[in-house]
């Protein structure tokens, strides 16, 4: 739905949809009930805006799904299918019944009538319709036949209950009230709302927010499905033969093997980069020869300075050695191309490029040529001021209600860290205050001349976090608005043509690791893209490992967590001590964090980890390990 959508598509919006079954949950089995019923709701209530759950049939998390719709979510319906019937399973009315504040027993009585109309077995639903505070919950049969019977039968009289549960819209319900004493008891006529386009609202898109959470790695997943890619390598030919002369492995005398060792006459020098010697010379003869020096064109073997002794000197010179060791043909020499030989490939490119891939380009005498990822880190928020304002660091008085931006510093850093140089990929840092039209504007001069944008704040549930309204306004696809982990939840992801968008939490902590798990693998995919050549799926991730908790005793948060850790070595085993407080505002405990631990949720049955717990761990750094003992 748009942005501007506020009016009439809004009061038909955020309307969930929840298949209630064990096997379809577990996917042992296809849900059929569940899709036609999130296509008839689109249909017949014009809204584009419904989520689709899937939860198996137990009676307590059936409850909790539904009071976070109706309380949390703040959605204006919640419709189920299945679970409505006799089997030892079937809960849906049960725990719907705890939930609402209000039955609607004609609304069940409407679908029963109907269903009766088709098959006497429509006695058997225990199917429940109600209201918990401003939210309709309505419970459909679980075959999809019977819930595109049942759902017809009240389609007419659900956008009139709608308005009704919503104070706001008392003007519709007189006006349906009106139309309904004029015209009988036929259908009621279908309404045009107009829609203000100014209407920008109190970021209320994302306190009620529609979006489900996902997995992490479904994230992942989801985003770098939409970041080009390429599925050939580019490869890098060689242009030279390394070496491309006989070279010299070590510093000694050049000679002929067929003279064998014995007294030597010392007939010249030569270093590394001089001209290749042509003149031809007896056995007895030989060079006095430096690593890396052309060997001489009738020269076959070299003798390491240590298989030799000094017989005499002339002039500061040598003149004369006696070889101690028996030469042999090649002996210490590297011939032309055996390191690497014209037309051969180098390497295949991966980005961002690194030193080895630099320095054997430079050997080739290639240089690199690459194309630049663009990206702009925003932080948003009328609290942030700038880190390095010296004006504002000296009046205390501005400083009032006001914080040091850190997460466009420490984001810039992180990029760049990563290997994005700035040959390889050009950023901009802006901060933007906490207002839709400032955050539209910029993001709207961003959108097609960057390839990335990577914003911080402005994503949650609060009055003032605008940015997913923003890219709805700007025509964004949002792939995702909401990820089941511990920091980083209103974590969002949106699309255009040419420019992702990450929408990372405000809190320094969520954006440090939401951005080590999301951003980096786009971030190396886009720029593989853009250089022609196909992106390592298993260097686009952090490393992982396998540590060992050495914490005593660590409580679990409900949902997966991932905790700032540094990482022991003992004995050649790897454990991991968490680095204090893990509060997403505390952005020291990344200062020691070596990992991110991933950390499950907690159960009934697992509730904390203790001393000794297998963890898989995210390796951020090169130098992992802080301490061997």
């Amino acid at each position: 739905m748009d942005v501007e959508g506020t009016a009439a598509q809004e009061r038909l919006t955020r309307i969930i949809s929840e298949k209630l079954s064990d096997t379809c949950a577990a996917g042992k089995a296809t849900d059929t009930s569940g899709p036609h019923l999130v296509e008839l709701i689109k249909q017949s209530l014009k809204t584009d805006t419904v989520n689709y759950l899937l939860i198996p049939d137990e009676e307590d998390l059936i409850k909790q799904s539904l009071i976070y719709a109706c309380d949390v979510l703040k959605v204006r319906a919640v419709f189920t299918t299945g679970g409505t019937g006799f089997a030892p399973r079937d809960v849906t009315p049960e725990a719907t019944r705890a939930i609402i504040t209000k039955e609607a027993p004609q609304l069940t009585l409407a679908m029963t009538l109907c269903s009766l109309e088709k098959t006497k077995f429509a006695v058997l639903s225990r199917a429940v319709c109600g209201v918990r505070n401003k939210t309709l919950v309505v419970n459909f049969p679980g075959s999809k036949k019977a819930v595109g019977e049942c759902f017809q039968s009240i389609v007419d009289v659900l956008p009139h209950l709608l308005n009704l549960l919503n104070e706001g819209e008392i003007e519709r319900v007189r006006e349906t009230h009106r139309k309904v004493q004029a015209t009988g008891d036929g259908p009621v006529p279908q309404e045009v709302y107009h829609v203000c386009p100014h209407a920008t609202g109190k970021g209320g898109d994302d306190r009620n927010s529609p979006f489900p959470m996902i997995d992490v790695d479904d994230a992942l997943r989801q985003i770098l499905a939409t970041i080009p890619s390429v599925q050939t390598a580019r490869k890098q030919l060689s242009r030279v033969n390394i070496p491309p002369f006989r070279a010299s492995i070590k510093d000694g005398y050049a000679l002929k093997s067929i003279g064998g060792k014995g007294m030597k006459k010392v007939i010249g020098y030569i270093s590394a980069g001089d001209a290749i010697v042509q003149t031809n010379f007896t056995i007895d003869e030989c060079y006095k020869i430096n690593t890396g020096a052309p060997v001489p064109q009738h020269a076959d073997a070299i003798i390491q300075v240590e298989d030799t002794k000094l017989v005499s000197r002339k002039n500061d010179y040598e003149s004369i050695v006696e070889i101690l060791a028996e030469p042999s043909a090649s002996l210490d020499i590297r011939s032309i191309g055996s390191d690497l030989r014209m037309s051969e490939e180098v390497f295949q490119y991966r980005f961002p490029l690194d030193a080895c891939q630099r320095a054997l380009l430079a050997a080739v005498g290639e240089k690199a040529s690459v194309v630049k990822l663009k990206v702009a880190i925003i932080s948003t928020g009328d609290e942030l001021l700038h880190p390095y304002d010296t004006s504002a660091a000296a009046d205390a008085s501005s400083l009032e209600g006001k914080i040091f931006d850190s997460n466009t510093t420490m984001l810039v850093a992180l990029v760049r860290q990563c290997g994005f140089t700035e040959d390889q990929c050009e950023i901009q840092q802006r901060v933007v205050k906490d207002d839709f039209e400032s955050l539209k504007a910029e993001i709207e001069s961003l959108t097609g001349a960057v390839h990335v944008i990577i914003c911080t704040g402005g994503v949650s549930m609060g009055d003032k976090d605008f940015v997913k309204p923003v890219l709805k306004a700007l025509n964004y696809e949002l792939i995702f608005g909401r990820v089941n982990m511990k920091p980083g939840k209103p974590c969002a992801y949106a699309t255009s043509k040419v420019t992702k968008f990450f929408g990372l939490p405000g809190n320094p902590v969520s954006a440090f690791v939401t951005f080590h798990l999301f951003a980096l693998p786009a971030l190396r995919q886009y720029l593989a893209t853009l250089n022609e050549t196909a992106p390592n799926a298993a260097k686009a991730s952090l490393p992982m490992i396998t540590v060992e908790l050495l914490d005593a005793k660590y409580v679990l948060d409900p949902r997966p967590e991932y905790a700032r850790a540094s990482i022991v070595s003992r004995n050649g085993k790897l454990l991991a001590s968490i680095t204090g407080g893990q509060i997403s505002s505390r952005l020291k405990s990344t200062i020691e964090a070596d990992v991110l631990l991933e950390l499950p949720a907690r159960t009934e049955t697992k509730p904390y980890i203790t001393v000794g717990t297998p963890l898989k761990a995210l390796v951020l750094r090169s130098d992992f390990i802080s301490r061997y003992e």
